[in-house]
């Protein structure tokens, strides 16, 4: 299972990375999401360093699991392939994308109410649910995930996953078409009490396919 992977790769260490954060965030508890986590740019704890630090921040178990088994499963592979500088690359292009529209959408949905994108914290009072995207961070390395799932559905659109829960193999172009179609419906809902950045998702997905189609313009070799 771990031959796909080395001690010297950049996903390697990404994964150790995430691991550490995540114990340390732990241990320190709140203090650590207040300075590492992402808070919208106009928040009073926002800091630069957030937009980076962010994606090395995960909620609790079940989420940096999720996105590190992703890493361990397809980064490993995409690595190999693009070389590690060039992964390492994609990785953070894909994070900060999804950043980005995650960010617009929120600043899209607080002009909307408020009328101004960076609103007074009395005339948020008047919008209690808009006024929490001032106080929510945002955490996780899944815009980058999603960018590598795209990356792998792109160069490996046929190759067969197997995947918990269905009992027969699914084409990897397929899963991930599928994924992002419902990630863009789950964002479009908006359903109450949802705490998933699925636009952060979708900017992951979106950067990743641009980058891919770039890097891979004269190629046509699908495996």
């Amino acid at each position: 299972m771990f031959d796909n992977i080395n001690l010297k790769s950049v996903t390697f260490n990404l994964i150790v990375i995430n691991v550490l954060m995540f114990f340390a965030t732990n241990f320190f508890g709140e203090k650590m999401y207040e300075l590492f986590a992402l808070f919208y740019p106009a928040s009073p704890f926002f800091k630069p360093m957030q937009l980076i630090t962010h994606m090395f921040m995960h909620g609790n178990v079940g989420h940096i699991f999720s996105n590190m088994f992703a890493l361990f499963m397809f980064g490993a592979i995409l690595e190999r392939v693009w070389g590690p500088q060039r992964f390492l690359f994609f990785y953070f292009v894909t994070g900060l994308g999804a950043m980005l529209l995650h960010t617009a959408v929120e600043a899209w949905i607080i002009h909307n109410f408020t009328g101004s994108f960076a609103p007074s914290f009395e005339l948020l009072n008047e919008f209690p649910d808009v006024a929490t995207m001032y106080v929510t961070p945002t955490v996780g390395a899944s815009g980058a995930i999603f960018g590598i799932l795209i990356a792998f559905g792109m160069l490996f659109p046929n190759t067969e996953l197997f995947l918990m829960f269905i009992p027969v193999p699914v084409k990897a172009k397929y899963f991930v078409s599928l994924y992002v179609l419902w990630e863009l419906y789950r964002g479009i809902s908006m359903s109450q009490g949802d705490n998933v950045a699925h636009f952060a998702h979708l900017g992951g997905a979106l950067f990743g396919f641009l980058l891919v189609k770039y890097w891979n313009r004269n190629r046509f070799t699908l495996y």
